[in-house]
């Protein structure tokens, strides 16, 4: 759930913003409607907050047009009356993320501390690094950021017995992103790394517009599979029409995503990288945030999960001739295949295995529209 955006207004009853959902607008605490949802559905509950930013990024509202019918008149930002809500961030720029405002550090700190309390999240993200450290930019103050994160893991700790939250950032560094989970907006690895970490992206734009061209399922599940196969996650947002609904659009390829995931979930979820997280001619060639491109796959494309011993091999497209041929699984390497199915299909399959690789014969139709997945159970 977004429990605030750039827009310094708060979708729960905030004990420090008076912009918020219960007191102004909807009247309802939307971040608490979400979690209930999710713990009625035994879902694990996150939030999502861009707060840390806003006081710099919200600082346009000091301006007024340039051109116009309005030209030189001042927004309502400049209104003393209404500075809670467009805050007192007169000459503040967009040059670095984050400010160095003091104030803003200590006021961040206590609207998410809020935040955490009222709701005590599984996830918290934040829309970038850890507040407020960025010191390419000559921004070193960490501190509210820690705090935040330890009192969420603290919060899970009181709850659970253990800590069961995540925190999401965006800085690459290995000495912050360890302190949670690396985060990489609509972007990817090309290789496997050692540490667990996340995609987050939308089918769409981030907001609804019905211009927008979306995601087709194809694209979405391309993706999930490449980065669970290099110790991924990925976080998908759905855009909601005005009124908290989904268009025909969103509707099908959630669908559509639900289909391939009663069939393939098994690599999927509580699957760990295997040796090899890829085979084929057919790799992104590109790492980083802001790169996710449609790739054309062959059917000598494949990407690899691992559990309880067994191997699973999604199929990246289809063959014509029914063979697939998987280098990475050659007898030598690997122990003996004692058995290879596909999921969604019955019967074990007919396979040969040698120093050279593992040949699979596929049954005449695929169990799923879009890429399929082997599952490879060695000789004990």
């Amino acid at each position: 759930a977004q429990a605030c955006h750039h827009d310094n207004f708060d979708n729960w009853d905030s004990k420090h913003n008076p912009w918020n959902a219960v007191r102004v607008g909807p009247q309802k605490n939307i971040v608490r409607l979400w979690q209930e949802a999710a713990r009625a559905r035994g879902l694990y509950f996150g939030v999502t907050e861009h707060l840390g930013a806003t006081f710099n990024w919200f600082a346009v509202n000091k301006g007024c047009d340039k051109t116009g019918r309005y030209a030189g008149v001042p927004y309502d930002g400049n209104d003393p009356e209404y500075e809670s809500l467009y805050l007192p961030n007169r000459g503040e720029t967009r040059e670095c993320w984050y400010t160095a405002n003091e104030w803003w550090h200590e006021h961040w700190f206590k609207r998410i501390l809020d935040l955490i309390d009222q709701h005590k999240p599984d996830l918290l993200y934040s829309d970038g690094p850890l507040p407020f450290n960025i010191p390419g930019k000559g921004l070193t103050r960490p501190e509210a950021g820690l705090a935040i994160v330890a009192h969420l893991y603290n919060t899970s700790i009181r709850e659970h017995g253990e800590n069961r939250a995540v925190y999401n950032q965006k800085d690459t560094n290995p000495d912050v992103f360890r302190i949670g989970v690396l985060d990489i907006e609509r972007g990817g690895m090309q290789e496997c790394p050692d540490h667990t970490w996340q995609t987050d992206t939308c089918v769409g734009g981030w907001f609804y517009n019905f211009q927008h061209k979306y995601k087709t399922p194809k694209h979405v599940i391309e993706m999930l599979i490449d980065i669970v196969s290099k110790n991924g996650n990925l976080l998908l947002n759905i855009p909601q029409r005005p009124d908290g609904s989904h268009d025909e659009e969103c509707l099908y390829l959630l669908d559509e995503m639900a289909a391939w995931i009663a069939v393939n979930g098994e690599g999927i979820y509580g699957t760990r990288p295997w040796r090899v997280c890829e085979e084929g001619p057919t790799r992104s060639n590109e790492s980083g945030a802001f790169k996710e491109s449609e790739l054309t796959w062959t059917s000598k494309d494949f990407r690899f999960t691992s559990k309880n011993g067994d191997v699973y091999a999604f199929i990246m497209q289809w063959p014509e001739d029914g063979l697939v041929f998987i280098r990475s699984l050659a007898n030598g390497p690997n122990p003996p295949a004692g058995r290879v199915s596909l999921l969604g299909h019955n019967e074990p399959l007919e396979f040969t295995q040698n120093e050279y690789g593992l040949g699979v014969r596929l049954p005449e139709r695929a169990p799923s529209r879009y890429m399929c997945c082997l599952k490879v159970e060695f000789e004990s």
